[in-house]
């Protein structure tokens, strides 16, 4: 079975300063960079039993932003 951690930092205003877009922007791929990491790790059931197949993994966390 799987577990996943459901936290996520609150992201920066869009209409911010230049380091608040730039914090957004490392947050949001730091975030797509653990999505995809923790996805890969399952096994083809464990996709499965959620409705996702290996190659579905990187759209799928593209689409979460």
């Amino acid at each position: 079975m799987a577990a996943f951690d459901t936290f996520r930092p609150a992201l920066p205003a869009s209409h911010g300063s230049a380091f608040s877009n730039l914090l957004g922007n490392i947050v949001a791929w730091n975030d797509r960079r653990v999505t995809v990491r923790m996805l890969n790790r399952l096994t083809e059931q464990e996709l499965n039993d959620i409705g996702l197949e290996r190659g579905e993994i990187s759209r799928f966390a593209d689409l979460r932003r």
